[in-house]
């Protein structure tokens, strides 16, 4: 008997958000354990939390007895076990290389600089307000796409993703930051490569049903 994924996420962060597009493109059922990052101090800082992942973060990935944290790393395992699904990377070193390049610009670059427990510290320890905690983070996803689009726009390996005609972990790491972009009123239209893949990403039911306000957990959305 298989025994179920079961993912540790939470609707609005941007790291599990790329793990469940990953898990949707692969076809993987996966059981959400919503952990709220912001009610009662932070779920993730619970003892029983923290046992599973030290770092307090979310993802985490159990697959059986066997955890997995760290987004990237767990989207590289779900793709290496599961070969006969989509795979996310490319079947050459070389553009493995490039969808690795794009992917960590995100993960590595951008989205550490403005994740929940910088703003935090910088609200806490500085008591540096809002007005500037958001200008903070508008600057380094600026900083960021302005990077990813001139890759994209001027390589002949961009397709209608960021590497080709199918999606790729470049793409499941790109659209979860445009959805952070847009919430701190980024105009994306200096961005036209990334804002016509971003379109072309939620075409597919994968990208839509793991995005953000459509999870278990997301607060109910105003009546139109």
């Amino acid at each position: 008997m298989t025994v179920p994924l079961k993912l540790y996420s939470y609707w609005r962060s941007s790291a599990a958000y790329r793990v469940r597009i990953a898990l949707n493109l692969k076809q993987l059922p996966c059981e959400i354990i919503p952990v709220h990052l912001v009610a009662n101090g932070g779920e993730q800082h619970a003892p029983a939390y923290h046992e599973i992942n030290p770092q307090d973060f979310v993802p985490t990935l159990l697959d059986g007895a066997r955890v997995f944290r760290q987004s990237l790393a767990i989207i590289e395992y779900l793709d290496e076990v599961h070969p006969g699904a989509m795979s996310l990377l490319p079947s050459t070193a070389r553009d493995r290389a490039r969808v690795r390049a794009i992917a960590q610009i995100v993960a590595c670059d951008i989205h550490p600089l403005n994740n929940l427990r910088v703003m935090q510290f910088l609200e806490r320890e500085f008591a540096t307000p809002q007005l500037e905690r958001d200008r903070w983070t508008r600057h380094w996803i600026v900083e960021g796409f302005r990077a990813i689009e001139a890759l994209m726009s001027e390589s002949a390996s961009t397709g209608l993703y960021c590497d080709g005609d199918v999606p790729t972990l470049a793409d499941v790491c790109l659209v979860p930051q445009v959805y952070n972009a847009r919430r701190f009123g980024i105009d994306m239209a200096d961005f036209p490569t990334i804002e016509r893949i971003e379109k072309q990403c939620l075409d597919l039911v994968a990208f839509e049903a793991a995005r953000p306000e459509n999870q278990a957990d997301a607060p109910p959305q105003p009546a139109m």
